[in-house]
């Protein structure tokens, strides 16, 4: 199966492929980690899966946390803040325990960095500091589960 995968992606134009990685990156629950590993399955090199994968999932998540910051200070204006879900409520106690870095480091373990992002700007953690380290953890996440795929399919192969 993997073999007709490569097959048909090489059939693709260059160009293709690496639309079709940015938006596997786009995708919640799919990002990064597995974007680059569909990729490097899929026959692409590891110096296009990976950055291609990364690439769409740091502009879903500059999406998501623009968006945050924008309808958090629509809504919000000048009022205090409202009681939280129970689901919530344990989303900002775990923000509150492990930081912006921890919560974005952490967090592809539970949810997809758009949901983190966008929770954590809520939150009213800093606009830029998010980007920062999302974009560090959607980086470091990407690489590592592309080269292990990339190890995987050269030690099957």
């Amino acid at each position: 199966m993997i073999e007709q995968l490569q097959a048909f992606t090489d059939s693709l134009p260059p160009a293709v492929q690496w639309v079709v990685v940015i938006g596997l990156g786009v995708i919640p629950f799919v990002e990064s980690y597995s974007g680059s590993v569909i990729g490097v399955l899929a026959g692409l090199p590891f110096v296009v899966a990976v950055p291609a994968a990364i690439l769409g999932n740091v502009a879903s998540m500059l999406f998501a946390v623009f968006a945050a910051h924008r309808l958090r200070g629509f809504v919000r204006g000048d009022r205090s803040e409202a009681e939280l879900s129970p689901r919530r409520a344990k989303l900002k106690q775990r923000f509150e325990r492990f930081g912006v870095a921890g919560v974005a480091l952490l967090g592809p373990l539970a949810l997809p960095s758009q949901i983190t992002s966008a929770a954590t700007v809520s939150f009213g953690a800093s606009r830029n500091a998010v980007i920062l380290w999302q974009t560090v953890s959607i980086i470091v996440w990407g690489t590592g589960c592309g080269a292990l795929a990339a190890l995987g399919a050269s030690a099957v192969t």
